[in-house]
């Protein structure tokens, strides 16, 4: 009897350590935490086992597919929401990044991700990958670098942008994130987010820029020379001596005589050259290369309203009878 009442204290001794340092967490025994950390393989959404829906909202977005055991464990945690996530590479630990959780249907030991976030964090396949929940501070302004000039052909990048950040949790400085627009792929680095290096961009009022596009080179404009009423200066010398070449009569010039025979203090009038007098042509700005135009003068010749032949008017004047009316 006494042999069964030392070992009944000495395991309520051990049973009251435990206790306080915790160890029985791992029973679900002892007290709740908040911190959840596991190992997962890691597969893209393009592996073959999601369906086809749910492989596009993975890869248009910056949200992963976890299985039901992390939602398990989580819904038993005292963590913060909305869930947030950083993700490690085991392998390198310099290589991190920030995600959403998307689902909960991935098979036990696998989650999904973006190819793009595989990429970042430089994974292969079935590598694994460290995740833990985090808490990151709501987003006031974010700078992207496109990785392409071929962005610049959307008419309205910015108002893209937004609607592609939907599908994402947070951001983190220093990734290339992929966005989807028009069945077409576009890669943007991300430059700089404030207030932290990562941030959370659910529901938050965020201001967005864009760095040049790599590949992009400014075009140089050249200084325009000298322009005047009828362009650079060489056109205008090139029509005043085409004007004096071609000047035509012009009456009363020369000099005059008297009939006393002397002479007229008359001076010749130069025949200078007006530019105020030359009429240009209207450009057609919509003029392409390789068309030919034609124009005609259509216009009606105007009529002169005091030639009393252009004055006629039909069934009027007076009527004639060919009776005569008895007075």
């Amino acid at each position: 009897m006494r042999e069964m009442l030392i070992s009944i204290r000495f395991f309520l001794r051990f049973y009251d350590k435990k206790l306080r340092f915790g160890m029985l967490d791992e029973f679900r025994i002892g007290p709740r935490g908040n911190v959840f950390k596991n190992k997962y393989r890691c597969y893209s959404s393009s592996f073959g086992a999601l369906s086809e829906t749910k492989s596009n909202d993975i890869q248009k977005g910056g949200k992963v597919i976890l299985p039901p055991s992390a939602l398990d464990q989580l819904s038993r945690l005292n963590i913060s929401y909305p869930m947030l996530f950083k993700l490690t590479n085991s392998n390198k630990t310099n290589r991190s990044t920030h995600c959403g959780v998307l689902e909960f249907v991935a098979e036990e030991g696998i989650m999904f991700l973006p190819y793009w976030m595989m990429q970042n964090l430089l994974l292969a396949e079935g590598d694994l990958v460290l995740i833990e929940n985090c808490t990151l501070p709501v987003a006031t302004y974010a700078k992207f670098k496109p990785q392409s000039t071929e962005f610049l052909d959307i008419s309205d990048p910015k108002a893209v942008l937004e609607n592609a950040l939907r599908n994402f949790a947070c951001l983190t400085k220093g990734d290339v994130i992929a966005i989807q627009y028009n069945n077409r792929q576009y890669e943007l680095y991300v430059l700089e987010v404030r207030p932290q290096d990562a941030v959370c961009i659910i529901e938050c009022d965020i201001s967005l820029e864009f760095d040049a596009p790599v590949g992009y080179q400014k075009q140089e404009v050249d200084s325009a020379p000298e322009q005047t009423t009828f362009g650079t200066p060489d056109v205008k010398k090139a029509i005043e001596d085409y004007m004096k070449e071609n000047a035509e009569f012009s009456a009363f010039e020369g000099t005059g005589f008297r009939l006393d025979g002397r002479k007229k203090n008359t001076k010749s009038k130069k025949n200078e050259f007006d530019p105020s007098q030359v009429k240009r042509g209207i450009p057609n700005y919509k003029w392409k290369v390789g068309s030919i135009t034609y124009n005609r003068n259509n216009t009606k010749p105007k009529v002169e309203e005091d030639d009393p032949s252009n004055n006629f008017s039909a069934f009027k004047g007076k009527g004639q009878a060919l009776r005569k009316k008895r007075t």
